[in-house]
């Protein structure tokens, strides 16, 4: 165990060359290769240096003697980006075995390295095998595609597809996870070149799997030319008496000749009879500060994002600088054309943002904004100041649409109620039809929003009408000809009732008078008879008794 820990150790200390050595002085073959780095502290990368006064940056070269990195007080310690490539270039997977208390340190370092794993070691070492075992598979269970230097103006993306159909682009798209053996996966990879070289040589990139010796190499044939150049014609009289060479449609002018048509000469190209060509009515810019004046004409200037491009007789034209909505040009529902949206079938405004679909001011009445209102871009803008919400249909001082009509549908169908005198001036605004039941009412279900209504009139009967508006804003009232009034009572009934129930109601408190009697008398007898039986009776003299009799003897008599 002694000896285990002290290979560690030594790993731990060298870690900073090892990773950037040669990997000849190491002794590694030409296979996929394992670093295990073991510690229980942090890590120092490039700028720690500066503390001892050391600020030459680390030159990735191995100055080892007798496993001894020599340079330590000369060169500064490597940065994570230059121990990715070095570690990348000789094919190495590292193994962080490190103590629960940096695990956080190292697993952001694990981030940041491609190809590594992190394990938690024990105090005594004693499970570092296992650490390795587990560390191995997870690092052989993942593949990640990296690329060599792309040339200026090379682009590459990456679509990979993976197991149980996990798609995936951008970044993602260089690595599948939780692969075995067996197992297949696939890669999609597209090279664009946005421009040629300047010397139109052929490039190369390398493609490879991390941790693997083997890559894929791709030579680039730039086709920088049309076929058609070859059948360019050399100073054709198209080109301006011969200054050009003409060539898919268009001039390529000889040295010193410049224009759409080779008509100028570069001496030409600053003179202000020619910029006078280049400024618009009334304005002191050529080409509108946009471009560069050519021999009369306006060449406009190129942007970085090819998507944007300037236009126009003067430059004064672009497809990027109107308005926007959503943080999009036009909303994304428009085309910009000359500073100007174009806006896409159903949409409006300035910056296309204004939708004229009217299905969101839709209310569920079916009409829109309930009749109240008007859609603008989507949105009710209510005109009746007392409705309110997203459809005009919320009003917390407004009666129902019975309550709101019942006084006009009285004083037109039966000439009674509040509304009787003013009737022919108030309520004409709507159509109304007699039926004669109830049942010839319209009923649910026909095209035009309904509501049924059944209210009390002035004499408390009831009368039923129907509300309805229909798609030329006309309103329609059907009532029921005919009011529902209840019959009057029967007194005799009543009375009779009332006078039964006044008898039964005294016969009864009566008779549970009787019957609470009964039982406190028989409680009484009871509790008498009790008594009785618990008495003694003794024969003795009262104290207190005085007899009636009263003997009085003579003094005299003598008994003779």
């Amino acid at each position: 165990r002694d000896d285990t820990y002290a290979v560690w150790l030594l790993l731990s200390l060298s870690f900073s060359c090892i990773s950037l050595s040669s990997v000849e002085q190491i002794g590694w073959r030409n296979v996929t290769r394992l670093l295990v780095f073991s510690t229980d502290a942090g890590f120092h990368f490039a700028g720690d240096g500066k503390l001892g006064g050391i600020v030459l940056p680390n030159d990735g070269k191995c100055h080892l003697e007798n496993n001894v990195y020599t340079m330590s007080h000369y060169y500064d310690y490597p940065s994570i980006a230059h121990l990715v490539q070095k570690l990348s270039e000789n094919n190495i997977q590292t193994i962080f075995a490190v103590t629960e208390e940096f695990q956080a340190v190292y697993k952001e370092l694990k981030n940041l390295i491609p190809k590594s794993a992190v394990g938690t070691l024990s105090s005594n070492s004693s499970n570092v095998i296992q650490l390795i075992i587990d560390a191995y598979n997870s690092l052989s269970s993942e593949v990640i595609l990296e690329n060599s230097k792309l040339p200026k103006g090379v682009t590459i993306s990456y679509k990979s597809f993976c197991k149980n159909g996990v798609n995936d682009t951008q970044e993602d798209g260089r690595k599948c996870s939780n692969i075995s053996i067996g197992d297949e996966v696939k890669f999609e990879i597209n090279v664009t070149a946005n421009e040629c070289p300047k010397k139109g040589q052929n490039e190369t990139i390398k493609i490879k799997p991390l941790g693997f010796t083997e890559e894929v190499e791709i030579n680039l044939q730039f086709i920088c030319e049309c076929q058609c150049q070859s059948e360019g014609e050399p100073n054709s009289p198209a080109c301006h008496e011969g200054n050009g060479t003409f060539e898919c449609g268009a001039c390529r002018c000889n040295e010193g000749r410049i224009g759409r048509l080779c008509e100028c000469s570069t001496d030409e190209v600053n003179s202000e009879d020619m910029d006078a060509y280049c400024r618009r009515e009334n304005s002191t810019e050529i080409c509108s500060n946009n471009g560069e004046c050519i021999c009369g004409q306006c060449v406009c200037k190129k942007r970085e994002n090819t998507n944007e491009v300037y236009s126009g007789k003067y430059c004064e034209c672009d497809n990027f600088n109107c308005d926007r909505s959503n943080g999009l040009i036009c909303g994304g529902n428009g085309i910009c054309k000359c500073r100007v949206c174009e806006c896409f079938p159903n949409f409006t405004g300035s910056a296309c943002d204004c939708s004229l679909d009217t299905f969101p001011c839709m209310a569920s009445n079916g009409q829109i904004c309930n009749g109240r209102g008007t859609c603008e871009c989507g949105t009710c803008n209510c005109t009746d100041p007392k409705f309110q919400g997203p459809t005009c249909e919320m009003c917390q001082t407004c009666l129902g649409v019975c309550a709101e009509h019942k006084d006009c549908v009285q004083c037109r169908a039966f000439d009674k109620g509040e509304k009787k005198e003013t009737c022919s001036q108030e309520c004409m605004h709507f159509n109304m039809t007699r039926v004669e039941s109830r049942d010839k009412l319209p009923q649910p279900g026909q095209p035009d929003p309904l509501s049924h209504c059944k209210e009390k009139d002035v004499d408390d009967c009831w009368f039923y009408f129907t509300y309805s508006v229909n798609s030329n804003g006309e309103a329609n009232v059907h009532v029921v000809e005919t009011p529902e009034c209840p019959s009057g009572p029967d007194i005799i009934p009543i009375v009779a009732g009332v006078v039964a129930g006044i008898v039964l109601i005294g016969l009864a408190l009566l008779l549970i008078w009787k019957l609470l009697m009964i039982i406190h008398d028989r409680r009484e007898f009871a509790k008498f008879e009790k008594e009785k039986m618990n008495a003694k009776w003794d024969t003795g003299e009262n104290p207190i008794y005085k007899s009636a009799v009263t003997t009085v003897v003579n003094p005299k008599y003598e008994g003779k």
